[in-house]
């Protein structure tokens, strides 16, 4: 997520109407921004419109802070249902991943922050098992082990200990590589928007334990991985990023495990970086990935 220069993002949606793109491009160009990438996106379904701006922060004569003053003013004209952000590349995004006992995800994601091609402060892993402490105390990274009881309120209170050591870092981002628990609803409320998780199917197909079993007994020609917000309704919230990958009748389940995780890995590092680069806009069950 690095760039050449330092960078102010926007990211907005609004209802669509007549003059959005000249009314911020104008706002722009008064403050003499110098705008290097620009999306957008109208969806007719619901009439919502969506763009995200990256405006060279060496071309603007004050700081982010004051673009976020001066832009507010613009959001309000563009109604009061307008949902918008403004992020400086320079702030370092925060990271806390939440595992379980596989490790492949969180192998991936720790050789990508090790060799600066994921460019984040990874604050913390926190696992339900100790199997991966060693892996990542060898890149740096506290590592805390959180036993989950079987019982509902040792559950609970292990949840509640997650939720500790996690928002001690203040992340942009909780990423569950393969975490193996199911958060609880109060918990995907207060993470919303920042909790993403990898399932190792193409969602909605497969949802739940053991997808590739599914998929092996169903005889599919694809596997696939989803990347996605978590939320309360198990697997179903606005998905990020997927892929597949092609299977054939020769495959038992230990080779679609085998392949799938390959997927798993680029599509949760891929969902990752566009979170963290502000690229993703979600409305409702879906997205716009920019």
């Amino acid at each position: 997520m690095t760039s050449p220069e330092r960078r102010f993002v926007i990211s907005l949606g609004c209802p669509d109407a007549t003059g959005i793109v000249a009314r911020i491009g104008a706002f722009i160009a008064d403050a003499g921004g110098w705008i290097v990438e620009a999306g957008y996106h109208t969806d007719p379904d619901t009439g919502w419109f969506f763009t995200r701006q990256e405006i060279r922060a060496d071309s603007l004569p004050f700081d982010v802070d004051e673009l976020r003053r001066r832009f507010s003013s613009v959001a309000e004209e563009l109604g009061s249902r307008t949902s918008w952000r403004v992020w400086d590349t320079a702030q370092r995004r925060r990271v806390v991943i939440l595992a379980s006992k596989e490790g492949h995800c969180l192998h991936d994601l720790l050789g990508r922050i090790g060799s600066g091609e994921l460019d984040v402060d990874l604050g913390a892993v926190i696992s339900n098992h100790e199997r991966l402490g060693p892996i990542t105390r060898a890149h740096g990274v506290p590592f805390h082990h959180v036993p989950f009881p079987s019982d509902p309120e040792g559950k609970s209170a292990a949840f509640e200990q997650v939720r500790e050591l996690a928002e001690k870092h203040d992340p942009h981002a909780i990423v569950l590589a393969r975490f193996m628990q199911v958060l609880p609803p109060d918990l995907c409320e207060r993470w919303l928007g920042r909790a993403i998780n990898i399932h190792h199917s193409f969602l909605p197909s497969f949802a739940g334990a053991r997808p590739y079993h599914q998929a092996y007994e169903r005889g599919v020609k694809l596997v696939g991985a989803t990347c996605h917000y978590v939320t309360a309704e198990l697997d179903a919230g606005p998905i990020v990023e997927q892929d597949v990958m092609r299977v054939d009748h020769a495959d038992a389940v230990p080779d679609m495990v085998r392949k799938g995780r390959d997927l798993e890995k680029l599509v949760l590092a891929r969902g990752l970086r566009w979170h963290l680069e502000d690229r993703v806009l979600v409305y409702g069950k879906r997205t716009v990935v920019f």
